[in-house]
């Protein structure tokens, strides 16, 4: 058994893919018309292209359940999903320098040291990086 695909609730995928693309870094692998207002679209990172695929699925705007949950973990602070990185303070620091907005700025809790920051479509994301 393999992870091939996740996926995050987005509000509005073309804002989405904008920030995912343009400001996270990763690359379009698969853009496909489903209907006329939602699309099969999934990032990969350059790094592992044929790595897992990150499908923004556009959920919370057609199915009201998806909405109540990603609003509460937003309300609650928690982290939609993670993304590991070699080094959080390198990365906190040029994604804050492009405008990205941290809730939580690098923080070491143990073997890991992890920073917060708003994907302007709905979700916080987590970096980490292991110690």
């Amino acid at each position: 058994m393999k992870i091939k695909l996740i996926s995050i609730p987005v509000l509005n995928q073309d804002k989405a893919l904008k920030f995912y693309t343009e400001k996270l870094g990763f690359i379009t692998k698969k853009d496909v018309p489903i209907d006329s207002e939602n699309r099969w679209l999934t990032l990969v990172s350059p790094e592992w292209q044929n790595g897992p695929e990150l499908l923004l699925e556009p959920a919370p705007r057609n199915f009201e359940p998806s909405k109540v949950y990603q609003d509460a973990l937003m309300e609650a602070g928690i982290p939609y999903t993670q993304f590991d990185v070699d080094s959080v303070d390198a990365e906190y620091e040029r994604l804050a320098k492009i405008g990205v907005d941290f809730s939580l700025k690098p923080t070491e809790m143990g073997t890991v040291k992890i920073a917060i920051f708003n994907d302007t479509c709905g979700n916080n994301i987590q970096i980490i990086e292991s110690l």
